[in-house]
């Protein structure tokens, strides 16, 4: 095991080192030099950092209150020129403004540091702050664009009832056909293409296998109904990933692979290869005479269809009934039915005709007026998500056409989930000690998330009686309309913390620090909650977990990760550069984890003082603050399997990736004194 040295022996190497007197004369000259002309670089006053203030209406008073600075931004190393341009950004001063709500913002001072001594993440911040100050300003000017008014007020517009593309439409754009307000029941979608020939592709892992020879024969296409983005460089997500794959499965036959890819994870695949869905053809025979058969089969159906269909293989022999039956049936009279049986639905350069209908259960697919395969909905996603059909790979598409569709899109008409009732608005932050800050991440078109919360566990009584409070943190969007309406949103109800930076997949970690340091400043919490907006927290069994912490015991809780490798490939990378160790410091998972206000303190603190490490994975960067935390101060690392990670348990503590409907579910089992799970779509 390599040891690293301490730092008497580095001193010591180094002064056995002898460097000849004229170069260290020079460097030193050189130095001196470069301090006394560029001393700006080297310039620390804290009135020269980037401050980011929240401000807040105190109801006694009717002004604005600005609290202490909330964000000092590691990360603006260089504006851009246009705000570089505005001297008036240079002072301390801000514009007064009349704002009813939590709002990070404020000026942002350049900090004199080179741009290339910043790393990636720190790049990619810096772009964030720059485009979100300016979309914020934007927002500003929404009195004089009578689309975002329309929205904000509330005005309703109408969606057109069919979409049709083109293929050399298709083509020219991102190869997506926009579909403005999703799906609905008995909607369709209908496909015409030819599947490409069948192309070499080189996979290197056969290079070792076939001594050199690492081709294989490709001919595969995806289809794709994809949900809207909500930040930038996250992948949209996938509610139906339909991948027919002509050649080049693995298992060396046709195969028709269906899947859902939710906030960047995917799904258990359904894979269909030709083979009936098992139990189907096996049961139905006898299922008339059986209600358990009959309850068997249907729970495998989708709206009465078998989820995969079959159709010829070459490799499989008939073995439905053996000779001795297909004799016995004969004897005794009975008729045998004919068996028609089908090729695979595509073939190489032969045109196809696609359909995909919305059924009351699931999609359902069509080749050839013929149904192949249909795919049970999943947890997470309604009809309405569908809002785009993306087609990418080997296939040339001739048309594409979407009928039947909805009239309005909640993302698009707010005022469909947003209901503005007095019941929902938050109180005021309390003067007097609470003993849980809960802050929520969320995504600017996520409405009908927040609202959700908002009727459901954001009324549990320890948060009507103000000894827990909970915030929203979100960041801003590209799409002006949103923000327009997130201002109006977070005017209303109060519990919503705009963070000026634009809303990016790898800055997640800002927003966790955003939580923080809210906590630190603006509230006297025993403990701090970080979780997602898709996450239903039991917030009377989190109380009572934590009456049995000590008080002055530092606490690191949730469903904990120990020894976990970071990947070193793939889409999920990590590098050396980022992260040099072979193990990540025992972190808990995202959806959600508390920890104690001394650690939320020393997060503030490091930040402050521009010492705290940040990594694009925000638990993970948790973990390893808690880790250099705990090397002074012993913390208690709790695990409990019960906040969970993927779905849902009874019992649970936390649920995760639970819809809107799926959230007033659990808020009524529990009403009913039922911690059960809602495991519908």
């Amino acid at each position: 095991m390599r040891m690293k040295r301490s730092r008497s022996e580095v001193f010591n190497l180094r002064k056995k080192i002898k460097l000849p007197h004229i170069l260290f004369a020079l460097a030193a000259f050189y130095l001196v030099i470069v301090c006394f002309k560029f001393s700006a670089y080297f310039d620390s006053d804290s009135s020269e950092k980037p401050l980011i203030r929240n401000y807040q209406l105190s109801e006694e008073q009717n002004t604005v209150v600005v609290t202490k600075p909330l964000i000092r931004s590691a990360y603006r190393d260089e504006i851009s020129e246009v705000l570089e341009s505005d001297e008036s950004r240079l002072d301390d001063g801000f514009a007064p403004v009349d704002l009813r709500y939590g709002r990070l913002t404020g000026s942002i001072l350049r900090q004199r540091r080179k741009v290339r001594d910043m790393s990636g993440l720190e790049k990619m911040a810096d772009e964030a702050w720059s485009l979100g100050v300016k979309a914020w300003e934007e927002v500003g000017k929404d009195g004089k664009d009578g689309k975002v008014v329309g929205l904000v007020e509330g005005k309703q517009e109408r969606c057109p009832p069919f979409v049709s593309i083109s293929g050399d439409e298709l083509t020219k754009g991102d190869r997506m056909m926009f579909l403005p307000c999703g799906l609905a029941a008995g909607s369709s979608i209908t496909v015409v293409g030819t599947p490409h020939a069948a192309h070499n592709e080189y996979v290197p892992q056969l290079a070792k296998v076939r001594n050199g020879d690492a081709f294989v024969k490709v001919s595969q296409f995806k289809v794709e109904l994809q949900g809207l983005k909500s930040v930038v460089a996250e992948d949209p997500p996938k509610i139906l990933h339909l991948n027919p794959r002509l050649r080049g499965d693995w298992s060396h036959q046709p195969v028709i692979e269906h899947n859902t890819c939710y906030r960047m994870q995917w799904g258990q695949a359904q894979r269909c290869d030709g083979l009936p869905s098992k139990g189907d053809d096996d049961m139905l025979g006898t299922a008339l005479h059986s209600s358990v058969l009959v309850s068997n089969v249907l729970s495998m159906a989708v709206d009465g269809f078998p989820r995969c269909e079959k159709w010829m293989r070459n490799d499989v022999v008939d073995s439905k009934e053996s000779r001795t039956s297909s004799w016995f049936k004969r004897f005794i009279g009975r008729a045998q039915k004919p068996e028609v049986t089908w090729p695979f639905p595509f073939v190489e350069g032969k045109l196809f005709v696609l359909t995909i209908r919305a059924g009351v259960d699931g999609y359902h697919i069509n080749v050839g007026g013929r149904h192949v395969t249909s795919f049970p909905y999943r947890t997470g996603y309604t009809l309405e998500d569908a809002t785009g059909l993306a087609i990418k790979g080997d296939v040339d598409i001739h048309s594409a056409y979407a009928t039947a569709l909805p009239a309005s899109h909640p993302s698009f008409s707010p005022q469909r989930v947003i209901e503005m009732s007095e019941k929902w608005k938050t109180k005021p932050l309390p003067h007097n000690p609470i003993r849980v800050f809960i802050g929520i991440l969320s995504a600017t078109n996520h409405f009908a998330e927040r609202m959700a919360i908002r009727k459901t566990w954001m009324q549990s009584s320890a948060i009507k009686a103000s000894d827990v409070v909970v915030r929203f943190f979100v960041a801003l969007s590209p799409r002006k309309e949103q923000n327009a309406v997130l201002k109006k949103e977070a005017a209303y109800f109060g519990d919503i913390v705009i963070l000026t930076f634009m809303d990016h997949y790898e800055l997640v970690v800002l927003k966790t620090i955003a939580i923080c340091e809210y906590a630190v400043q603006n509230v006297s919490a025993s403990y701090v909650m970080k979780c997602d907006d898709d996450t239903f927290t039991r917030v009377d069994t989190i109380l009572k977990e934590l009456d049995n912490v000590p008080r002055q015991q530092s606490l690191y809780m949730g469903n904990l990760n120990l020894f976990h490798r970071p990947l070193r490939h793939g889409k999920w990378a990590v590098s050396f550069e980022e992260w040099p160790e072979a193990v990540y410091p025992p972190y808990a998972n995202g959806p959600g984890y508390i920890i104690s206000s001394d650690i939320a303190k020393f997060i503030v603190s490091q930040h402050t003082k521009r010492k705290l490490r940040i990594f694009k994975m925000e638990d993970v960067s948790m973990g390893m603050w808690v880790e250099q935390f705990n090397s002074t101060t012993p913390v208690k690392y709790s695990h409990h399997g019960k906040f969970c990670q993927y779905g849902c348990m009874d019992n649970y503590y936390t649920a995760h990736y639970q819809s809107p409907r799926q959230m007033v579910c659990l808020w009524d089992n529990l009403a009913r004194g039922r911690p059960r799970c809602c495991n519908f779509r």
